[in-house]
């Protein structure tokens, strides 16, 4: 171990973060080994430059933007609706479409212990958000008699409750062979002085590496190889805490296979002008979701010949790529954004501590910026209030109240 000790600090003392081995003295033989380790595993290169190039603000230029095309899904003409729903209809019946789930994400803003797919709605009976997802699931799989797989990426963090979580529900009453689940990739987190932080002292505190990371974890796990020996043709993408989003929507299916695109995303429309969400736009000739200067109160009331809005496209992560297009972006690696956030770290007198504004940055790739490696999209706005129903937090509009209700309403409406 002492040869492993002096490597480490060698690595440590290149890239100024001696810190890390403060409590070293402390450890049993078992934690000095584990944290040796996981210095060892550490590209500090990598981590330190998205650091200082997180520094520097770039902002999307206007001048760069052009508008996307879009479909409106209660514009269409009844029979243009039922050929695109047969079109996906039948893309799902012949097995051709599987579902991919980001489920990462842990219940921590619910005030919940656990991954947030656990979480529970106070529906009769009570249902997880998982098996609120595996019944749209089961109801296409009857509907259409067709075997659909699904595919959940978890964090490291919570990989085995997930698995544990489904094991303990008998997987819904689903084919277990039908599901597969798949971790993503972590990064270590940084503080504002460019330290790694330790979540204990023997152990650093690392973070998912964000949803973007889908297509090189989907290829790391073997995943399209799978996917291809089962024929499947199509995969939507969905998060895990929208209790209104079908994964298996037909018409949306039809609507991207007939658009003859390999990327789909389904879209809301951003009632107001002052607010700040990132829009679909073409920039620079290709796919984006953008944040510009001044876009909110100018950029967004621009509208066509037919009164229709250029910029209003937001995004409710709920796209659709065609099995090539996954392949592809399993080959590119994404550029990173930085996030701000609170996150307990131990102190310098070994203690953990809970800080009360954020503290550390931790970087993320977003699944968003794939479309930019393709030359079109198909962009299908639909009703939030029929679509739009995700889980956030106690506070503020997107709680478990009002999700439940939408849900509960729907369901019974249907």
């Amino acid at each position: 171990m002492e040869d492993k000790l002096n490597k480490v600090k060698f690595i440590l003392h290149k890239y100024n973060q001696e810190h890390l081995l403060n409590f070293y003295k402390e450890l049993t033989n078992v934690q000095k080994d584990k944290l040796l380790d996981q210095i060892l595993n550490i590209n500090f290169d990598i981590i330190l430059h998205l650091y200082e190039q997180s520094k520097i603000d770039v902002l999307d230029s206007t001048e760069e933007i052009e508008p996307l095309p879009y479909c409106i899904k209660s514009s269409l003409e009844p029979n243009k609706l039922k050929q695109y729903i047969n079109l996906g209809a039948k893309a799902i019946k012949n097995g051709k479409v599987g579902v991919i789930t980001l489920a990462g994400g842990q219940g921590s803003r619910l005030g919940f212990n656990g991954p947030k797919g656990t979480f529970y709605l106070e529906t009769n009976p009570k249902k997880s958000l998982f098996e609120i997802l595996c019944d749209y699931i089961k109801d296409a799989s009857k509907k259409y008699k067709a075997n659909i797989k699904w595919y959940i990426m978890t964090s490291t963090h919570n990989y085995f409750d997930t698995i544990n979580f489904f094991e303990h529900n008998n997987y819904f009453n689903y084919d277990r062979n039908n599901i597969l689940f798949f971790t993503q990739e972590n990064l270590p987190i940084i503080d504002t002085n460019g330290k790694l932080v330790l979540s204990e002292i023997y152990k650093i505190n690392f973070a998912s590496n964000g949803n973007g990371n889908l297509f090189s974890s989907l290829k790391r796990n073997n995943l399209i190889a799978n996917m291809k020996s089962n024929k499947i043709e199509w995969l939507f993408v969905g998060g895990v805490d929208n209790v209104l989003l079908n994964p298996l929507d037909p018409s949306f299916i039809g609507y991207t296979i007939d658009s003859k695109c390999e990327v789909g995303s389904k879209t809301l429309f951003k009632e107001s002008p002052s607010n700040k969400s990132w829009v679909f736009a073409k920039k620079d000739g290709k796919p984006a979701i953008v944040d510009c200067e001044n876009f909110t109160e100018e950029i967004s009331k621009i509208k066509d010949s037919k009164g229709n809005y250029l910029y209003r496209e937001t995004n409710m992560l709920a796209h659709l790529f065609s099995i090539k297009a996954i392949e592809k972006m399993s080959n590119i690696e994404l550029k990173y954004h930085r996030a701000f956030r609170k996150n307990a770290f131990v102190n310098y007198e070994g203690m953990k501590q809970v800080p009360d504004s954020p503290n550390i940055y931790k970087f993320e790739q977003f699944v968003f910026d794939a479309f930019s490696y393709f030359s079109k999209i198909a962009l299908f706005r639909v009703d939030s209030n029929k679509e739009y129903a995700p889980i956030k937090s106690f506070n503020g509009p997107y709680n478990p109240e009002i999700a439940t209700e939408r849900y509960t309403n729907l369901r019974f409406d249907n």
